[in-house]
């Protein structure tokens, strides 16, 4: 039997953990990752080297990797001291080196996964540095990823530059043949949506007949989504990028603990509402269940069950 091709699109922590849980099932998995990140070490090898930054691609890559544990521990090892190695984590100076070898960030990334075994395909959305900026609904412009939550204002759009970036050929590719496209989870317009601005990917998208789900945010992010419900997650989607991008949303429906809500409170975060009724309106259908794990006074999707119901949701299309 054919395995499923999966493709996942987005960056951060969500993705991360989506992806450890993904790779335990018999599916062919892409991840595609964002590369606008411009804080701590990424931004340093960014600016220093004139790279892609290569945080979220490694954290991505130690997902799907399949290797002892120690080995992983050392990819993520992060220097607390050294002139010039402060910061940085072994895993991002070795791709930067592979890059330096290979002279191509994505066949270093494709040379790294042979060590690390990794289980999967891992493309950065781009070939190079791509630049975020976010207009503000009162008309002020923010450059860089890292800046944009700092502002504390409304987001009225994000957009990339340089405006002729080109996707990989071997990420549309995987779009194209993908049964089943995920979006997220991961901060919508600083994770989800530069993806997204991409026009291969966004167009490869859009022409794909595979399902479309996008994995909903439980929390709203300070900075970045203040007081948005379910449906006005999608609607940034649409307005950025227009139709034919998502035709499901996956979201969790049961409370949050009080103690864990009071803490995200106090950082200016609370529960998503999930709208029902407008998010049919706009034409997306909802799988809505328990699907987030309270470990450590935080909230992390449970892998496993996301996984489980994403993969139901493809065995069920018409």
């Amino acid at each position: 039997m054919k395995k499923q091709n999966v493709v996942v699109i987005g960056g951060g922590t969500g993705l991360s953990v989506l992806l450890r849980g993904l790779k335990t099932f018999p599916v062919s998995i892409t991840a595609i990752v964002t590369v606008a990140d411009d804080g701590g070490s990424s931004g340093r090898l960014r600016k220093e080297l004139n790279i892609p930054p290569p945080g979220d691609i490694r954290n991505v890559l130690i997902a799907l990797s399949e290797v002892e544990p120690l080995v992983e521990e050392l990819f993520q090892h992060r220097f607390a001291n050294g002139n010039g190695l402060s910061g940085h984590s072994l895993g991002n100076l070795l791709l930067a080196g592979m890059t330096s070898i290979t002279g191509d960030f994505a066949r270093g990334i494709t040379e790294i996964s042979k060590v690390l075994n990794v289980r999967g395909n891992v493309y950065p959305a781009a070939n190079r540095s791509i630049v975020l900026n976010a207009e503000m609904t009162d008309g002020t412009i923010v450059t860089g990823e890292s800046l944009i939550p700092l502002e504390q204002k409304k987001i009225s759009k994000v957009f990339l530059t340089p405006n002729d970036v080109n996707p990989l050929p071997e990420s549309v590719s995987a779009i194209e043949e993908a049964d089943l496209i995920v979006l997220g989870p991961g901060s919508l317009y600083t994770s989800v949506i530069p993806n997204l601005l991409v026009p291969g990917i966004q167009h490869a998208i859009k022409k794909s007949n595979a399902r479309k789900v996008y994995i909903c945010n439980v929390m709203t992010q300070n900075g970045e989504t203040d007081g948005f419900t379910a449906a006005d997650h999608i609607q940034a989607i649409v307005d950025h990028c227009g139709d034919g991008l998502v035709n499901e949303i996956l979201v969790h429906g049961s409370p949050v603990s009080s103690e864990v809500r009071e803490l995200y409170e106090e950082e200016g975060a609370v529960p998503v509402k999930v709208d029902e009724d407008r998010i049919r309106e706009i034409g997306i259908s909802i799988t809505q269940g328990h699907f987030v794990l309270e470990r450590q006074q935080k909230l992390r999707h449970d892998a496993l069950k996301v996984s489980e119901a994403l993969l139901r949701m493809k065995s069920n299309k018409k």
